[in-house]
């Protein structure tokens, strides 16, 4: 990015947005921005924070808008809202973030792009501590906060700003952006439905994979099977066909241990995180990495001090005997991956969810309930509330009623309320030492906050 290049950037808070308009005022361009968030004065110290960061930060009114900038705004931005219409009246060219993020990608000397439904955001995490542990300053690109680079002055390390010759970067398939990427080392998690549909995501990830020089696959992932075809295909897995191959997987109470194989040589491995499918992330991780020469054993010594992701089973605390966990589940997917680390613990689940729009219930409600009842057990109960909002046309035909009906059909223990807040009464009415509340959901800031205010309650 040249000293002389302008942004500004229509909703920087996002988790895509902020930590890209990190790395470019970093590289030396001129940042600024809006959001609506700010302007409904959610997450302030959010906004407080970038701010302080040199970053000017203006009304999604359209009056920070000026000429000599590029306008940064995603594609479902509509043209109605102000700071487009500005930029358009201004003749002022558009990008979306993906665009911005693909040219910075690119150009790197070497590049990795995670996609897949789910853990793609922990497996970029994952790949950039390794990277870093191994002393080659990645830049990193992700949707969520990385444990281990946040600090004091560093709350919302969604971002890492290292050398621009590597790139490590989540990429997205929903809106179809993966096309715009050419990887070096490309990883696909898994794929399941969420925003498209199997045969579209068998195209883009195909595609994806079929650029790199290598292809960091999932073995043991049967939609991922068409993948596989290539020459260029590194397999990770708990399965026989597996390169980079786990076994003895065990659930800890602070975590899990497995054992990593690869090449003749096994390796035994410990992530602070619970669950088996943190086991696969860490194999995916560990995978790519090799994918860079990096030994094995060295990127398992570097996880074991991983740290995790903000909003990915993240524990805020316990109070009274009953543990709040904070998780960023909102697809069939995720959902239960999030249940089946639960289920190897004691105590029952308390889950609040909050839909992440109406669109995606419309999309999934069917397989997302499935999801729900498949992985509660006997004593679990959900609460789920409205889908967020935060304005826009969109059809609001179908909602969480639809989504409740479904769920208690399939067997699950379920309860829709309308608000946020007679959810949090409800599941703090019903915990009782031992039991755990999760708090789930996606596009939305302010959910952590809601996890924080019922530990405190549980306290009080």
């Amino acid at each position: 990015m040249a000293e002389n290049k302008s942004y500004f950037f229509c909703g920087i808070g996002g988790s895509g947005m902020l930590p890209l308009a990190m790395i470019v005022a970093a590289r030396g361009a001129a940042v600024s921005g809006s959001d609506r968030s700010r302007d409904q004065g959610r997450t302030p110290d959010k906004f407080d924070w970038i701010a302080g960061r040199g970053i000017a930060l203006f009304p999604q009114d359209g009056s920070g808008v000026a000429a000599g900038q590029t306008l940064v705004a995603s594609a479902a931005v509509e043209d109605s809202v102000p700071d487009v219409a500005a930029a358009r009246a201004l003749g002022l060219p558009r990008l979306t973030r993906a665009d911005l993020n693909a040219a910075l990608f690119n150009a790197a000397d070497t590049a990795v792009g995670v996609g897949g439904t789910s853990g793609k955001s922990t497996v970029t995490g994952m790949i950039g501590w390794i990277l870093e542990r191994a002393g080659r300053r990645p830049t990193v690109m992700n949707g969520a906060v990385m444990r281990n680079f946040a600090g004091a002055d560093t709350p919302f390390a969604s971002a890492l700003v290292g050398d621009p010759a590597t790139y490590v970067s989540e990429v997205d398939e929903s809106d179809g952006s993966i096309a715009l990427y050419r990887p070096d080392v490309a990883v696909v998690t898994n794929i399941s439905l969420d925003h498209k549909s199997l045969d579209e995501l068998h195209q883009l990830f195909g595609d994806f994979a079929g650029k790199a020089r290598v292809a960091v696959i999932n073995a043991d992932d049967a939609e991922s099977a068409p993948l596989l075809a290539g020459g260029n295909i590194l397999r990770f897995g708990f399965s026989d066909a597996a390169a980079v191959r786990g076994s003895d997987f065990e659930s800890l109470p602070d975590g899990c241990r497995f054992t990593v194989h690869f090449a003749g040589d096994s390796h035994a491995a410990r992530l602070r995180m619970p669950g088996r499918h943190n086991a696969a992330n860490a194999l995916a991780a560990i995978a790519a990495a090799r994918s860079l020469n990096i030994p094995v054993a060295q990127s398992v010594a570097a996880l074991a001090d991983f740290a995790g992701l903000a909003r990915r089973y993240e524990v805020l605390g316990q109070a009274g005997g009953v543990t709040v966990i904070d998780d960023f589940a909102h697809n069939p997917d995720k959902v239960a991956a999030t249940l089946a680390a639960v289920a190897e613990l004691p105590g029952h689940a308390l889950l609040f969810f909050q839909p992440h729009g109406y669109g995606p219930l419309r999309q999934m409600g069917q397989e997302l309930a499935a999801s729900f009842a498949g992985g509660m057990r006997d004593g679990d109960r959900l609460f789920v509330c409205d889908p967020v909002y935060f304005g826009g046309t969109v059809d609001r035909s179908i909602g969480s009623e639809a989504l409740v009906a479904d769920i208690v059909a399939g067997g699950g223990d379920a309860v829709h309320l309308t608000t946020r807040a007679a959810c949090g009464a409800a599941m703090l009415d019903a915990a009782k030492p031992g039991d755990r509340i999760l708090i789930l959901g996606a596009r939305d800031d302010t959910l952590t906050e809601f996890g924080r205010e019922l530990l405190e309650r549980l306290g009080s």
